[in-house]
């Protein structure tokens, strides 16, 4: 998430009651989680094994429980529990906005959109030119649509991303992060009927121009889709994965977050994706594998019976 103007870091470090070493008299220009950090970010880490990768990620500034060495140019904001100082810190710029009406004032709506009955804008919502929204889509705080997307009945764009702060020592072990990310979807996107593409935890999940999607289709937060990629019905992306441009996933695909599907790669009927896969090539199976491939093991697996009477019999044991 972007401020709205660059704060300064004193100020920040009052607010959460942080004691401030390093550059201490730069401003932030956003705040984000360690997946999405760009140069003038805040981000939080609370556990040793994330220390230096933290430290050392392009984020310029680091609220952390423990005082350490600080890069050149780089901040750091020492507090007990970062968690608390990162949501703090979240709510005071994205603060909950309660909604009194199906289509916010505060909602920008492009010409030559329909927007049907019974269909929510959220607050602070931008639909560009020559949009269909069907009955009972819920479009949330923030989200962006391009121009010429067709969104179908029931589908649910902006979300809140599921993605807790977990510590194992306390009564409730998950607490949640308040998402302040946005979705953006571009021009000429179909959306099908009852999909769901949660918003970002503190950056965007975007779906790029020409991508369709059938029914029934979840996208996880931050993750990226390209563009002209073509999705049909179940496919379930985690979040923070890219999807390069031109993906075509049939039905019932899932794949894991936090990976990288090349551009222009086919990924046949349920297949399941656990790494990241190169573009250009298509897969199957579970975890996926080239298709060619992946076949030539189901023949396999398919002649053992035969291959163990051949071997019992040999050595007379039927």
């Amino acid at each position: 998430m972007q401020f709205p103007s660059p704060v300064s870091l004193k100020w920040i470090a009052e607010f959460i009651g942080a004691e401030l070493s390093g550059n201490t008299t730069a401003d932030a220009t956003g705040i984000n989680e360690i997946h999405k950090v760009e140069h003038g970010d805040l981000v939080f880490v609370d556990h040793p094994k994330y220390y230096d990768k933290c430290i050392n990620s392009a984020a310029s500034f680091i609220i952390i429980n423990k005082q350490t060495a600080v890069p050149d140019g780089k901040a750091l904001l020492v507090v007990d529990n970062p968690f608390e100082a990162f949501c703090k810190i979240v709510n005071h710029f994205r603060p909950f906005e309660p909604a009194s009406k199906m289509q916010s004032d505060s909602a920008v709506i492009g010409a030559g959109t329909f927007i049907y009955p019974s269909a929510f804008i959220g607050n602070h919502v931008t639909i560009g030119k020559n949009c269909i929204i069907h009955p009972n889509v819920s479009i949330l705080d923030h989200c962006v649509i391009g121009d010429n997307v067709i969104i179908q009945s029931g589908t649910v764009i902006g979300s809140d991303a599921f993605y807790y702060n977990t510590k194992k020592d306390r009564e409730f072990w998950y607490k949640k992060m308040p998402s302040c990310g946005r979705v953006v979807i571009e021009d000429n996107v179909e959306i099908g009927a009852n999909c769901t593409i949660d918003r970002g935890v503190s950056h965007d999940t975007r779906i790029g121009a020409g991508t369709k999607f059938d029914n029934l289709i979840h996208i996880g937060h931050d993750t990226v889709l390209g563009k002209n990629c073509l999705f049909a019905g179940n496919v379930v992306v985690g979040g923070c994965s890219t999807i390069e441009d031109g993906v075509v996933a049939w039905g019932g695909v899932i794949i894991n977050k936090t990976l990288t599907i090349g551009a222009n790669a086919v990924l046949l009927a349920r297949t399941g994706v656990g790494s990241s896969l190169e573009g250009n090539k298509t897969y199957w199976g579970a975890p996926a594998k080239e298709a060619g491939a992946a076949q030539k093991d189901l023949v396999w697996i398919k002649r053992i019976p035969e291959l163990w009477d051949k071997v019992m019999k040999k050595n007379n044991a039927i």
